[in-house]
């Protein structure tokens, strides 16, 4: 297996210093995002690109697209600014997350945003990278129905499944679709106080011993069915961004994960 290592794993470090320690760490690929840390509004793409030739790191990924799945208002122009974007920066594609505010999406509707991000994507030569969100509130819960609705898009060539393992454990999902998936995301829960419909992002942590999620089993699962992929480590806790050597962090969640899986 290899890793990869997303940006909010470390979001305190500048964008050189975050790819300078994915190499130390014995990673060559890496996410950036738009979010926290807000790459795409500091940086021109230009310039992260010159900087991850210099680090000797491919970008695997922008996240996020969000939410892909209504298209409508600013969507289309944003969608069009970050696939810019990405193929100037060099990234290989792009994430799309679904609403998640408890509104409903129509299976229509998902079909249609997804047909419509495919120009925008194939004119860049960018994958998309669909996230089903495990969370309650979330319009779209289920690689199964990612799949269905990228099918009916006609996305085949286009589209891939991001595998997270917080959102498949949150989902109840017991199906794998290593064929259909371009990119998985590790973290961890730990917190034995918090039910399963309660976990949120802020609850996620680097993959260890006192996991609740079913990381190893996922990964194993993965790796079993043909996924030759990276996993791509991307923890959402406080406790994790303000740790005082994040570095050495993952290097631990790295080695657990690689003696374990």
């Amino acid at each position: 297996m290899r890793f990869a290592l997303n940006h909010i794993a470390a979001p305190k470090l500048s964008l050189p210093d975050f790819f300078t320690a994915a190499r130390d760490l014995g990673v060559t690929e890496v996410e950036i995002r738009n979010d926290l840390p807000d790459v795409l509004s500091n940086w021109r793409p230009e310039d992260v690109k010159a900087e991850a030739e210099k680090a000797g790191v491919t970008i695997l990924s922008i996240n996020a697209l969000y939410p892909f799945n209504t298209w409508t208002g600013d969507l289309p122009a944003r969608a069009e600014a970050m696939a810019d974007y990405a193929a100037a920066c060099g990234a290989k594609a792009l994430v799309m997350c679904p609403l998640n505010d408890g509104t409903p999406v129509d299976f229509d509707q998902l079909v249609g945003a997804l047909t419509a991000m495919k120009t925008i994507l194939d004119t860049r030569g960018l994958t998309g990278l669909v996230e089903p969100l495990g969370f309650p509130i979330s319009s779209l819960r289920s690689k199964a129905e990612a799949i269905r609705a990228i099918q009916a898009a006609g996305g085949e060539g286009t589209y891939k499944l991001m595998h997270d393992t917080f959102h498949h454990h949150l989902a109840g999902e017991t199906e794998f679709f290593p064929e259909w998936t371009g990119l998985v995301h590790i973290s961890g829960v730990t917190d034995p106080a918090v039910s399963v419909a309660d976990m949120l992002d802020a609850h996620r942590v680097l993959v260890d011993g006192g996991d609740r999620l079913g990381n190893l089993p996922q990964i194993r699962a993965l790796l079993e069915a043909g996924y030759e992929g990276p996993f791509s480590f991307e923890p959402f806790a406080d406790e994790v961004h303000q740790a005082a050597d994040p570095k050495g962090a993952v290097k631990a969640s790295m080695a657990f994960v690689s003696e374990q899986a």
